[in-house]
C-alpha cells in the first residue's frame, strides 16, 4: 500500500489543509457502530435488511437524474430510483453491495451515495465525472457523518480512465487523488475494487489512484477468482473471498449471488471496521496475514 502513497508524495504537490480539531477527534476512534460510505448505482431502501442501517443518503450525478430532478440531492430517498427501475439495468448492484456490508458487519451504519446517471427510459449511463464528484463529496462530508471507511465497487480499465492514475499524464485526476489523500490523512481508508477483467498488468481506475486500497477476490483460500478473474496488476493490496450469497431480507428465497472484486471490496472494508483494534489503518494493514499466489504475496483480509 505504501508504494501508492509514496509515489504521489514524490511526484505531485497537493494542497492539504490542516485537519481541524473536530476532525482530529474523529481519528483513530473505536466505535460500536462504525460508519461506511458506499458509492454505487442505487439503493432499494425498502428492504428489511436496511432497517435502521442507513445513516444518510446522497445523489451526485452529471445529469438532472436524481429523484428531485436535479443533478444533486441529499437526504431521505436520495439514493433511490423508481420501483420499476431499481432492479434492472445493473442498478441493483448498489443494493447488493449494501446488503453485503450489513451481512458482514451487522453493526455498521451506511452513508450511501448514488452516482449513477439514469436516462428517461431507465437505462444506466455512468460517467467517470460522477464518480469523481461522489468521492469528493465523501471527502468533504467525512467529518459531518463520522465516516470510518469508504468502499467503491467500481472499476474501469480503458486507456482513458487508467491515465487518470498516471501523474505524468495530462489526464491525471487531481480531484480524486486529493480526496483520497484527505481521507487517508483522517485515517479513513478507501477500499476500491480492482475489477474483473482478467488483467495481470493493471488494476482498474479508481483503484489505481495513489493512496487507494486495491481489493481483489478469492475463490478459495489460496486462489484468485478465475471466473471473470480479478485484475491483479501492481496495486492489488488486499484479497478476500468474493464469491458470495446474500439474502435481501428475511425471506430465505430472496437472495442473490455475487462473484468478483465488487463483493470482495465491501467485505474487506466492513471486516476492517468489525475487527480493527489498531490506532491506524496502516497498523491494521501491516498486521494482516500474507498469502502467496503464483509467487506474488498479498495481504489477506
Amino acid at each position: 500500500m505504501n508504494k501508492k502513497i509514496l509515489s504521489v508524495l514524490v511526484t505531485v504537490t497537493l494542497a492539504i489543509p490542516t485537519i481541524s480539531a473536530n476532525a482530529a477527534s474523529l481519528q483513530n476512534k473505536n466505535v460500536a457502530q462504525p460508519t461506511i460510505a458506499i458509492l454505487d448505482t442505487a439503493l432499494d431502501t425498502s428492504l428489511p435488511i436496511f432497517k435502521d442501517k442507513i445513516l444518510f443518503e446522497a445523489c451526485v450525478t452529471q445529469w438532472s437524474s436524481c429523484p428531485n430532478g436535479l443533478s444533486e440531492m441529499e437526504g431521505t430517498n436520495s439514493s433511490t430510483l423508481k420501483p420499476e427501475w431499481i432492479s434492472k439495468n445493473g442498478f441493483d448492484h448498489g443494493t447488493q453491495i449494501a446488503s453485503i456490508a450489513v451481512a458482514t458487519n451487522p453493526n455498521v451504519k451506511i452513508v450511501f451515495i448514488r452516482y449513477s446517471n439514469v436516462t428517461a427510459s431507465g437505462s444506466s449511463a455512468n460517467r467517470p465525472e460522477s464518480l469523481v464528484a461522489a468521492i469528493d463529496w465523501v471527502s468533504k462530508n467525512s467529518d459531518k457523518y463520522s465516516i470510518d471507511a469508504l468502499s467503491i465497487s467500481q472499476a474501469a480499465v480503458d486507456t482513458g480512465n487508467l491515465s487518470r492514475c498516471n501523474v505524468n499524464s495530462p489526464n491525471f485526476d487531481n480531484v480524486t487523488t486529493g480526496a483520497v489523500s484527505l481521507l487517508n490523512a483522517k485515517n479513513i481508508p478507501v477500499f476500491v475494487a480492482t475489477g474483473n477483467h482478467a488483467r495481470s498488468d493493471v488494476i482498474g481506475w479508481p483503484a489505481c489512484t495513489p493512496g487507494a486500497i486495491g481489493v481483489g477476490a478469492l475463490t478459495t483460500a489460496t486462489s484468485l477468482l478465475l471466473e471473470k478473474a480479478t485484475n491483479r496488476g501492481p496495486g492489488l493490496d488486499i484479497v478476500t473471498f468474493g464469491a458470495l450469497e446474500i439474502y435481501k431480507g428475511t425471506i430465505p428465497t430472496a437472495k442473490f449471488n455475487l462473484s468478483g472484486s465488487s463483493g470482495a471490496t465491501v467485505v474487506s472494508a466492513t471486516t476492517y471496521l468489525k475487527n480493527n483494534t489498531y490506532k491506524t489503518f496502516q497498523e491494521y494493514f501491516n498486521a494482516l496475514p500474507k498469502i502467496v499466489i503464483n509467487t506474488v504475496s498479498y495481504s489477506r483480509n
